[in-house]
């Protein structure tokens, strides 16, 4: 057997396995762990029955598969065989089978107990997809409760090992030491022009590594292939070299060939992060990095995943480093500089943390329980939407239950929006569900989905036709797997409709073509297009913002075809509501499909309760309005209120409306009757009687004048204070005083045409010393009122001095 860095460790890994049934496997890229302990976990007999490898790509697996297979000297299918998607080279001598995520959960899901599998081996368990984390958390349960016996082996080249260890019961840790050739590390100067295409940014850095470097091929990672496809153009007319391309979407065939040497040439292999790992590309010596990664992340704005491009994290980025050491010293170029590395994450985050959960979530209820041993649990609430819609597609019943139809949806390689399409739909929707799950074929060619359907039948020039090709096999594939439709004749649109039913979108009112979807979230459609001036759509792929999405892909719906699919799900409903482009109580029968309003109409015999508590929301809408004197009463309140009598902030008012002030908006139909509102009655019953006693004895509502008169008392400011005429106040020796601390009232004295002449809280002292000169002025000014030299022995008064 080859000689690698993992060959060390081979003795302790089989002892680990022996003795604890478990183990994580730590070793670098190209230490030999994918081939390597495969054979040599077959070849001691510790394992009688067959070993079960998974790896996250179907080209790895093919790859590792044929790479044993070679080294055994057979053809694959015997000893070592392997399991996609759509193709199997298995037979019953297979002892050690490779098999992509997906195969393995459908394997446990059919039969828990895993009849002729001694061993599982998670390979490549650091790019934490969200089939491996399941798949790992399902195979945990299964040998706690069934299988004691099923060995469990994680192997992984840039996790921290520590927490998988951890979760696998204290599972011995195994590492083994690599012995890469040195590689140089050559960043950028300076940073990429922000107005150059990435790609012309790529063409230019892999032209420079080919002309400052002579030795061996070079490998460049790339995001996706329509970037594969643009550098590629722009290298084409470089003599000496055989571009290669490499991504998951290629058929085999085309795989195999960049995989291989090329005589008399240099090859520059332009490839996708499938190249990362458990690829064998021999004579690399050069790396160049574009930093650059595709992910799954879950689309809220599509309702399923989309690949989207992020920066690397730095372990992706020493892994694609350790690349060009693999047979020779080698050099890695960087498409960034050397501070900007700073700013990558330690480690991509795990899928499960961002993906689309609506397939697990399925997967769970088909298994029974959510208590599965993850090493990062599904968030709460993204799963609770993904059974929202397992829920509306009946995948799930009212209980969270796997129904018949969830089982079938299971059991389809499709996510569930799409599979429930087919199955109700038949074969002929195979096209759509295939062009959802492929990328744009025209982009550019504006919103509407069906030319994409028309293309597929009659490419245009402007289609890309490997997008076209790869779709038509897929959809063949999906027509294979799938019964003839239930419901055969249904148009495209309905097609649609089954898949999306929470992206059906009706126009709003007004001129621009704005959309509001079942889901209650809403849409733009760009001006000038055929689908701008329709009433209802089908949103099927829009750009994610989340306040207001634009379409990139959809297509027409009319009410007729809507009913005819989704009737069951359209119903009317009686409501009473607070409109608040009109500020009124509106009273309506609505006949709804989600958050979509079909029809309407007024409802004129609505229930009181029903009235006052649409009402109520207005309300708290727009605010309490508060009229001078119930906000005196109020501020009286506050002045005297005690730690157990109920909170007058207008935040804990409105919080317990529905208490005190529900009973009295039962006449209220607008804004302008909640402005008239008097709060005064409902506010005292709100406090208690009792309470307003107390708040009457200290914090009275008004001062009673010599003349007993009743001024009222503002409690707005620092002091609770009145206006009165001065005059009025003649023969008062002791200052005014409210509350249980005897707070001063701030009297502000007013002359005879109620202009103020003083602010005191000290009217004796303002007696006998400001008065003389207050005097001096009012006989000037009203010389025919009262200005006695002594006011404490005068008479108070309202008149005029009697005429001479």
């Amino acid at each position: 057997m080859e000689q690698l860095p993992v060959t060390e460790i081979l003795p302790d890994l089989r002892a680990a396995l022996a003795r604890a049934g478990r183990a994580v496997l730590q070793a670098p890229p190209g230490a030999g762990k994918t081939t390597l302990v495969p054979l040599d976990l077959l070849k001691s007999g510790l394992f009688a029955q067959k070993i079960l490898m998974l790896e996250p790509r179907r080209l790895a697996a093919r790859a590792s598969a044929e790479r044993m297979a070679e080294t055994l000297g057979e053809k694959i299918g015997e000893t070592v065989g392997y399991r996609i998607r759509g193709e199997a080279k298995v037979s019953g001598a297979t002892r050690i089978e490779v098999v992509t995520e997906g195969i393995l959960t459908r394997m446990i899901q059919s039969d828990p107990e895993l009849p002729g599998i001694s061993c599982i081996i998670f390979d490549e368990f650091h790019e934490r997809s969200l089939h491996a984390d399941f798949g790992l958390a399902l195979a945990l349960e299964v040998r706690a409760a069934l299988r004691p016996d099923l060995a469990l082996l994680v192997m992984s080249a840039t996790l921290d090992a520590a927490p998988v260890a951890a979760l696998m019961n204290d599972a011995p840790m195994i590492t083994a030491e690599g012995r890469a050739y040195p590689v140089e590390t050559r960043w950028l100067p300076r940073p990429v022009d922000a107005s150059m295409r990435f790609d012309a940014a790529m063409a230019g850095l892999i032209a420079q590594a080919l002309e400052e470097t002579t030795e061996g091929g070079l490998l460049a990672f790339l995001p996706g292939e329509g970037e594969i496809r643009r550098v590629e153009a722009r290298l084409k007319d470089i003599p000496g070299i055989a571009l290669r391309p490499l991504f998951g979407a290629m058929d085999f065939q085309a795989q195999r060939a960049a995989l291989a040497p090329v005589e008399g040439l240099r090859r520059v292999v332009l490839a996708t992060s499938i190249a990362e790992t458990s690829l064998t590309l021999p004579d690399i010596r050069v790396v160049v990095d574009g930093g650059r990664a595709r992910r799954a992340r879950f689309d809220p704005a599509s309702g399923m995943s989309r690949l989207v491009t992020e920066r690397v994290t730095r372990a992706e980025a020493e892994q694609r480093r350790g690349r060009a050491g693999r047979v020779a010293a080698g050099i890695c170029y960087r498409l960034w500089t050397k501070g900007e590395e700073g700013g990558l994450l330690a480690f991509p985050p795990p899928e499960i943390a961002s993906a689309d959960l609506t397939a697990l979530a399925l997967e769970l209820a088909e298994w029974g329980s959510d208590d599965l041993p993850f090493l990062t649990p599904p968030h709460p609430a993204t799963l609770r939407e993904a059974r929202d819609l397992l829920t509306t597609l009946g995948a799930l019943d009212g209980s969270g239950s796997i129904t018949g139809h969830g089982r079938r949806l299971s059991r389809l390689p499709l996510h569930p929006r799409l599979g429930h399409m087919l199955m109700i739909a038949g074969p002929d929707a195979a096209r759509l569900a295939a062009l959802a799950e492929e990328r744009d074929p025209m982009r550019g060619a504006g919103p509407d989905l069906m030319l994409r359907l028309k293309a597929i039948e009659r490419p245009p020039e402007t289609a890309s036709r490997a997008v076209i090709e790869r779709i038509r096999q897929e959809a063949k594939r999906l027509a294979r797997a799938v019964p003839e439709g239930a419901r055969p004749g249904l148009s495209v649109a309905q097609w649609a409709a089954l898949a999306w039913p929470d992206r059906i979108g009706l126009r709003r009112k007004g001129d621009a073509p704005r959309y509001l979807l079942a889901n209650g979230k809403g849409a733009v459609v760009a001006t000038g297009t055929a689908l701008a001036k329709e009433p209802l759509i089908i949103a099927t792929d829009l750009d994610g913002d989340l306040r207001e999405a634009t379409l990139r892909l959809g297509l027409a719906i009319s009410e007729e075809e809507l009913r005819e699919i989704h009737g069951a799900a359209i119903t009317w409903s009686d409501e009473v509501i607070w409109n608040s482009r009109e500020n009124r109580v509106q009273a309506l029968k609505r006949e709804h499909f989600g958050a979509l309003v079909l029809a309407e109409r007024p409802w004129p015999d609505a229930p009181p309760a029903a009235l006052a508590r649409a009402a109520l929301d207005g309300l708290r809408e727009n605010g309490i309005f508060w009229s001078p004197a119930a906000a005196r009463l109020r501020a009286r309140i506050r002045l005297t209120r005690d730690a157990d009598w109920p909170e007058v902030s207008d935040e804990a008012l409105l919080a317990s409306a529905e208490d005190w002030l529900l009973p009295h908006l039962t006449r209220a139909r607008s804004l302008s009757d909640l402005k008239a509102l008097d709060l005064i009655e409902p506010l005292k019953a709100h406090i208690g009687w009792d309470h307003m006693a107390e708040v009457n004895r200290l914090a009275p509502a008004h001062f009673t004048t010599p003349l007993g008169r009743e001024v009222p008392i503002d409690y707005d400011g620092d002091h609770p204070a009145i206006e009165v005429r001065l005059q009025e106040m003649f023969g008062v020796t002791r200052h005014p005083v409210v509350g249980q601390n005897r707070l001063p009232l701030r009297i502000t004295l007013l002359s005879p045409a109620r202009r103020p002449v003083q602010v005191t809280l000290d009217l004796p002292g303002f007696w006998a010393s400001s008065y003389a000169d207050v005097r001096k002025d009012m006989r000037g000014q009203y010389p025919k009122h009262p200005w006695p030299e002594d006011p404490r022995e005068a008479e108070p008064t309202l008149r005029a001095k009697p005429r001479s």
